[in-house]
């Protein structure tokens, strides 16, 4: 499905979509399209199982990887124009012929990037994160920082750590962003339709 979404552009023009440039340079840079309206999308795909195809499943639930990355914040959003692009799709049998199967799109939703970054964001804080740098590092509360902060001991906030043996009261959180965390009432419902708990 990966492979086949850059295809849009080409295969369906009336969409409006292509891909954007992307302000930060690199392979994964924001935002993933640009609308010929002058709207910007940030696609993240969400695979559903089909209980209709037999396949092998594995012993545990897959769970949802995509993720709203600190490379996007508040500084690189423009919330009259940003938004995500949520696909969600499953493996189908192909019309032409039954013992092939082809990534199909089954429903999507176009949601406000804004409201998505902030909702991330106060989660983080909620918790007792909170981002290092002008929003480039999200770390959350370490142990040794739980323990400080239950002695209402003052935590350093002059830097954090990539591991709890560093001893900072601050880790880089290496969960950040991920959906189904984000506490967005019309993500988490388009989440639970398709990925029933």
């Amino acid at each position: 499905m990966d492979a086949m979404i850059p295809h849009l552009a080409k295969e369906m023009p009336n969409v409006g979509l292509t891909k954007h440039r992307g302000i930060m340079g690199d392979r994964e840079g924001y935002p993933d399209y640009e609308h010929v309206l002058g709207f910007r999308l940030e696609l993240k795909l969400l695979y559903d199982d089909n209980p209709e195809l037999k396949t092998k499943k594995p012993s545990t639930k897959r769970e949802a990887s995509a993720r709203l990355t600190q490379k996007v914040t508040v500084k690189n959003v423009y919330p009259a124009k940003d938004a995500m692009l949520l696909i969600a799709y499953q493996l189908q049998d192909w019309d032409d012929d039954s013992s092939v199967v082809s990534p199909t799109i089954i429903d999507l939703a176009v949601l406000s990037m804004i409201e998505l970054v902030e909702a991330r964001d106060q989660r983080l804080e909620k918790g007792g994160g909170r981002w290092f740098g002008n929003f480039e590092t999200p770390t959350v509360i370490s142990k040794i920082g739980r323990a400080k902060r239950k002695l209402n001991k003052l935590l350093d906030l002059s830097g954090y750590g990539r591991k709890e043996s560093e001893g900072r009261d601050f880790n880089e959180d290496t969960n950040f962003g991920k959906l189904k965390r984000i506490p967005h009432a019309e993500l988490q419902a388009f989440l639970k339709k398709h990925r029933p708990l």
